[in-house]
Parts: C-alpha cells; structure tokens; sequence
C-alpha cells in the first residue's frame, strides 16, 4: 500500500506536481582562493570572456549537475591554472543579490595553501592569463601585487574581493 499525504498524494503524484511549480532557480558556481603555503601571495586568473572581460579574479567557475560543489572547485581550479588536488576548505556561501549580472549566481567559495615553487601555473579554459599576486596590507587595506600592476581587493571581478578577505581570516584563524 502506498503512503499517501494530507491532500491524498502519493510520493509519485506529489514529485509530478512539484516538478510543474516554478520557482527561480540560482545558478550555482565554485571558487577557489589559493594562497601560497605563508599565506604572501594569491593565485588569481584575468577573466577572457564577459562579464568583467580583463578583470582579475579568484579561479572557479559553473558546478555541473553530476559533482559535488566542492568537486566543482577543484575542476574549476584545474580548468583556469593547471593546479591539481589542493586540498580545499570551504570558505563560505556568497549569495548577495547583483554579485553577478548574470543572474542570480551563488557561490560557495573554498580555501587552500600550495607551495608556489611546486607548482606550475598556466592559464586554461576560459582565463586569458594565470599569476601569483603578492598580498601587502597597507593602511587602506591589501593590495596585491604580480609586478606589472597592483590592484586592490575592490578592483577584483564579482564579489571576489570580499570572498579573498574572508579567506584570508579564516586561513590566519582570526
């Protein structure tokens, strides 16, 4: 005998039902803040496509149906840098409405340390370049820096630049 609910549903008739609602649905996406083993330098892409065309921001990118978000990271970070298996904290979700002109976009951000000198970085999938930026706290904040140029945390792509900060506390514990 089936199990039926207050309104005489099966499980089966209930899904089918559900499934005909329409609900906005957020799009969802993984990004990775990697730094270097004593926490000096960030790994960031340049954006080669729109939106923020040119921009710099953290690797990540669209979770797909068949992975975890966290395997989404990893793929992603693979993806725009060549780097392999860090090993990933989450650093938390990122769900304020705008952060993306896409569309609703949530992300949940994840943290790792990797020795730079192991490592050899090259800009893939959808990054039109790959560099190791050093991190420098000054008065008005942190700036980073490749040797080129220097940006500041509010000059990153998205919302990458509060996901960084954030990233950078809970790797120092603060």
């Amino acid at each position: 005998m089936e199990l039926r609910d207050k309104k005489g549903l099966t499980e089966r008739e209930f899904l089918e039902l559900y499934a005909k609602k329409s609900y906005p649905r957020p799009y969802l996406t993984a990004d990775v803040v990697l730094f270097s083993e004593d926490l000096s330098a960030v790994l960031l892409v340049r954006r080669g496509g729109h939106p923020f065309l040119g921009f710099w921001a953290l690797p990540g990118g669209f979770a797909r149906q068949d992975e975890t978000v966290e395997q989404s990271a990893a793929r992603e970070l693979r993806e725009d840098t060549g780097v392999q298996n860090p090993a990933l904290t989450p650093v938390g979700l990122f769900s304020a409405p705008g952060r993306d002109p896409r569309g609703w976009v949530v992300s949940q951000a994840y943290t790792a340390r990797a020795a730079t000198r192991e490592l050899r970085v090259c800009a893939g999938d959808d990054a039109a370049q790959a560099a190791w930026f050093r991190i420098t706290q000054e008065a008005e904040g942190i700036s980073l820096t490749d040797g080129a140029c220097t940006l500041h945390v509010q000059d990153l792509a998205f919302d990458h630049g509060q996901i960084l900060l954030r990233a950078l506390q809970l790797q120092r514990g603060l």
